[in-house]
């Protein structure tokens, strides 16, 4: 059976959280506009920095500071690409951070697909319904 275009996004967000370099959370994001695939991100450190399966966790206050979030990544792909994300619909295998989601709405996105309810940030919620951004979990 033929998926829908979430479920579509969905599973190659999965695919793309294979990637991820710290283990506290598999998470794999991609940016969609149009049906079209602009970027993808995954939890991983910084370019040319250890990674948290290399070298461990960083944690401060109970965070792991070493990785850059899958969403973060995605927008920084686009930024460095020269890629708009205005518009542009994110799929992410968990529900963004807080920071995460200031970053989204910051970078255009109108539109967020999660999987896993991990954290659900009450302000998250707040700021993404302030901005008339549209998010749902995944049915697919």
């Amino acid at each position: 059976m033929r998926p829908d275009w979430d479920s579509y996004f969905m599973k190659i967000a999965a695919a793309v959280s294979e990637r991820s370099t710290c283990d506290r959370a598999f998470v794999g994001c991609v940016l969609v506009r149009d049906k079209r695939i602009l970027t993808t991100g995954f939890n991983g450190s910084p370019a040319g920095q250890e990674h948290c399966d290399e070298a461990g966790h960083l944690m401060v206050d109970g965070h792991c500071v070493r990785t850059i979030h899958a969403e973060t990544n995605a927008l920084i792909q686009a930024a460095l690409h020269g890629v708009s994300t205005r518009g542009a619909t994110c799929y992410v295998t968990h529900f963004p951070c807080i920071h995460c989601t200031k970053a989204l709405i910051n970078a255009g996105i109108v539109r967020i697909v999660y999987g896993d309810s991990y954290r659900i940030d009450e302000h998250a919620r707040a700021f993404l319904d302030t901005a008339g951004i549209d998010y749902a979990a995944s049915t697919g």
